[in-house]
């Protein structure tokens, strides 16, 4: 059986490097010129390997050190790699990736620049340069690597999805309906695209088209809670509060360390006068989430139409507390200062509402403050 040529160039070299190092024996003077040549073609050889294979090493360690998060670790060793084999591809995309780990997205692009320069059909680098380019909200920057990516393979379902998620960031609910459309297209079972599909029809309020997508994406994948949890916020803006409610439980069911979910539940329950189960909810959301402000908000809101002033006072400040900048906080704790007899203070809470651009900030103050 013929051997491979690489297999006989191996077995070529392997004699020479023989009869190589028996000729090198002899003194320096009595080589001829063209056994100097061979021998330092042969030493060449040898140096290459072992940079290689030096190169190698430091690119494993690279991939190591990146699966376990030690992101910066890993670059030093990605940087090693390509000193020692500059033409190493995979060790440049692997650093841009460590890059992305760390969340600088200026390194993270330069590095897929370099690839996309030496190989302008580089997929898989056009599609983590927009990535990095939306991680410097370079939008503009993003798309058009996402368009480019598309020219070049025109069945890159993610590179259709995530060029939706920039057209939704930039409120251009058609192109991105456009987009997660061509993406299902390429990808029947793309859950994450019916979902995103599905909040493009609900932000033009077409709840009907929206509560088709997002069960569409809840039966392609049953582990996506906040597929249910967008479920249950379309069907209570269409006045469905029974379907709400089972669509959050679902939500809770399926992670039930889901405190959006709580909450909204919580929310609903809360409009419906149900604010002992209301209050519960929002008690699970806090007890998840301790920092999560709307819970403390709506928990104070729900303390307050049970006539528990003070309770709902010191929620609204936990809110505030947390997020200095909530114009629904000030407005429930105006309210239950007004109650309290505070109305100076509510007024002070219904003007820093209103300063926030709340609008019932804006009608409590001034059907209830002299200013």
């Amino acid at each position: 059986m013929l051997k491979s040529l690489r297999y006989q160039q191996l077995l070529l070299l392997f004699a020479a490097l023989v009869l190589a190092n028996a000729g090198w024996a002899q003194g320096e003077d009595e080589l001829t010129e063209k056994e100097k040549a061979f021998r330092d073609s042969i030493n060449a050889v040898n140096a290459s390997s072992q940079m290689t294979a030096e190169s190698q090493e430091a690119y494993n360690a690279g991939i190591q050190l990146y699966e376990q998060k030690k992101y910066a670790d890993a670059i030093k060793k990605f940087d090693k790699s390509i000193e020692l084999s500059p033409e190493f591809m995979e060790a440049y995309y692997n650093r841009g990736m460590a890059y992305m780990g760390k969340k600088d997205y200026k390194g993270a692009y330069a590095n897929f620049s370099m690839l996309i320069e030496t190989d302008e059909t580089h997929a898989k680098a056009w599609l983590q340069r927009a990535e990095a380019a939306k991680g410097m909200k370079d939008y503009d920057g993003a798309i058009a690597d996402y368009k480019k990516l598309i020219s070049i393979d025109p069945k890159n379902a993610t590179a259709h999805y995530n060029l939706g998620g920039i057209q939704f960031l930039r409120e251009d609910y058609t192109g991105a309906e456009a987009s997660f459309t061509k993406a299902i297209g390429i990808k029947a079972d793309y859950a994450y695209a019916y979902n995103d599909r599905g909040s493009c029809h609900r932000k033009r309020e077409n709840w009907d088209a929206a509560i088709r997508d997002y069960e569409k994406a809840a039966q392609l994948d049953g582990k996506l809670a906040f597929v249910h949890n967008n479920i249950g916020s379309t069907k209570k803006r269409k006045g469905d509060t029974v379907g709400a409610i089972a669509a959050y439980t679902k939500a809770i069911s399926v992670k039930s360390d889901f405190y959006l979910a709580y909450n909204n539940r919580g929310a609903l329950l809360m409009e419906l006068g149900r604010l002992e189960e209301a209050i519960k909810d929002f008690d699970k959301a806090i007890q998840l989430n301790s920092k999560y402000a709307a819970a403390y908000s709506n928990r104070g809101g729900a303390k307050h139409k049970k006539k528990d002033y003070k309770g709902a006072i010191a929620d609204c400040d936990k809110a505030i507390q947390l997020n200095p900048n909530y114009a629904s906080a000030y407005v429930n704790r105006g309210i239950a200062k007004e109650m309290n007899r505070d109305l100076e203070g509510a007024c002070a809470d219904w003007l820093k509402a209103r300063e926030l651009g709340s609008v019932q900030g804006k009608r409590y103050s001034n059907n209830n403050c002299n200013f």
